[in-house]
């Protein structure tokens, strides 16, 4: 099995192929290994040198069964059927050998029925709910900042310049910064009803990440913490994942600026491209007449798009997740264990 165990070869096969993501980085998967799962990284190609790969992400379930999964990956050329088939090839074969249950692919590819139709031929089969957000907003930060900033809704832009002269600033935290940022995210938990990684998770993220890959933002009012994010960077591309805000000074707007700052952050270091990570999965013309009606109260997601929506950009939607079962009736006694917990959760 054609397996990857150098870094800086594995970050060659990421950083040069066209769908090279955050989350097919050697970074993301010692991120993860840290936390209940293993990263292997597989790579195919001529003369010693991976031209296609996927990092599998496994975790072990009681019993010695793993679940893999390919987040936003495999990285292939899927309209060359020879190359495809050898990756997943060896994808099966790493998987097999692992005892596991299913595989879960996430690749990065805008909604596209034929190169979904070319994956279920293969044996995959469309799997709801997705582990990434599938529908995200991709603003454009290719221009100038006063073409970015036009480029947004007035009410927007009115709130990031409403924060500035509110007495909101915006600075660049360290290691130190963390705790505040994390009692950020328990109060945003919370309020907002979701749940929130422990605080070794985000400690651990900007280890391997920052400074050159990742930044943490904080928002303040007179020195005190009111909200913050953590932006990461792949090639052209940075990703908002993290973000949270206190229940105080909400009426100053902070996070409108935060935003705006991060967005700036991401320019400077050669980002085009700022990608919002995630809104509600129903299409653009649903969204925005749920807008006109004053918003659906029953999505988690609502006031997250409509937040985002403000930024401008366009409005994106990957193929989704894909699953190759290798054992049915194991894969759906966890289908029907996830969808109990998620209920619980929810209830």
């Amino acid at each position: 099995m054609p397996l990857v165990a150098d870094a800086d070869v594995w970050e060659d096969v990421v950083a040069r192929h066209p769908a090279g993501h955050l989350l097919q980085t050697w970074a993301w998967g010692e991120l993860k290994s840290r936390f209940g799962w293993r990263a292997v990284r597989i790579g195919i190609g001529a003369g010693g040198q991976p031209v296609a790969g996927a990092q599998v992400l496994l975790h072990t379930l009681p019993g010695g069964w793993n679940i893999a999964y390919a987040p936003r990956g495999p990285l292939v050329d899927w309209g060359d059927a020879g190359q495809v088939d050898v990756m997943l090839d060896e994808m099966h074969r790493l998987c097999r050998s692992r005892r596991c249950i299913f595989l879960k692919i996430e690749p990065s590819l805008e909604d596209a029925g034929d190169t979904q139709a070319i994956i279920q031929l293969r044996g995959f089969q469309p799997f709801a709910p997705t582990v990434q957000p599938p529908r995200t907003i991709l603003v454009d930060l290719s221009s100038d900042e006063e073409s970015v900033l036009a480029a947004m809704k007035q009410k927007t832009r009115y709130n990031i310049r409403l924060a500035a002269r509110k007495g909101v600033t915006v600075r660049e935290g360290d290691t130190q910064d963390l705790p505040a940022f994390y009692r950020l995210l328990q109060a945003t938990g919370r309020r907002d009803h979701f749940g929130i990684h422990g605080a070794g998770y985000y400690r651990a993220a900007f280890d391997l990440f920052a400074p050159r890959r990742a930044a943490l933002l904080l928002a303040e009012v007179e020195g005190e913490p009111v909200a913050g994010l953590m932006d990461f960077r792949h090639g052209p591309t940075a990703y908002y994942l993290f973000g949270a805000s206190s229940d105080t000074h909400r009426e100053r707007m902070p996070t409108y600026l935060l935003q705006w700052e991060a967005m700036r952050w991401a320019r400077t270091r050669g980002c085009c491209c700022y990608d919002l990570w995630g809104i509600p999965d129903t299409d653009k013309e649903v969204l925005e007449a749920q807008v006109a009606a004053g918003g659906a109260r029953d999505d988690g997601l609502w006031g997250v798009y409509r937040f985002k929506r403000g930024f401008g950009g366009r409005v994106s939607r990957s193929i989704g997740a894909l699953d190759y079962v290798y054992n049915r009736p194991l894969y759906r006694a966890y289908r029907l264990w996830t969808s109990l917990r998620r209920q619980r959760a929810l209830g």
